[in-house]
């Protein structure tokens, strides 16, 4: 954030970044699987067998681990997102209190203050 400027005036083009990286994100995994996909069909790829690199299975892994992140970060966009809209953004979602300035430039998906976050971590 610039000095001055508060965070509803960066927030939504933080958001928009995010959700464009997590966008792309998920189109270089899927361009991964296409990838894969092609490489299977190839008859003479052993890649099991192979020791030189990793396997297409554990390629295929990677690739899947990408894209589910960089869903869970669009869903994240959204949620902020509906927050600004209905006035709840900065607020914890559990206690109600304000989300530290620092933390939502850091995170700005950011929904539980840093205590709450940290609960909610324990619990899982």
């Amino acid at each position: 954030m610039t000095a001055g400027s508060s965070p509803r005036e960066t927030i939504p083009a933080r958001l928009e970044a995010l959700a464009a990286q997590a966008r792309a994100s998920i189109a270089s995994a899927n361009a991964k699987f296409a990838q894969i996909r092609a490489e299977r069909l190839d008859t003479v790829a052993d890649d099991e067998h192979d020791p030189e690199g990793p396997t297409l299975a554990y390629e295929w892994s990677l690739a899947l681990a990408q894209r589910r992140d960089a869903e869970q970060t669009l869903e994240e966009v959204d949620a902020a997102r509906a927050r600004l809209a209905d006035g709840t953004f900065g607020r914890c979602i559990d206690c109600g209190r304000p989300i530290a300035r620092a933390r939502l430039e850091a995170y700005p998906t950011s929904a539980r203050c840093i205590d709450c976050q940290e609960r909610f971590e324990r619990a899982s």
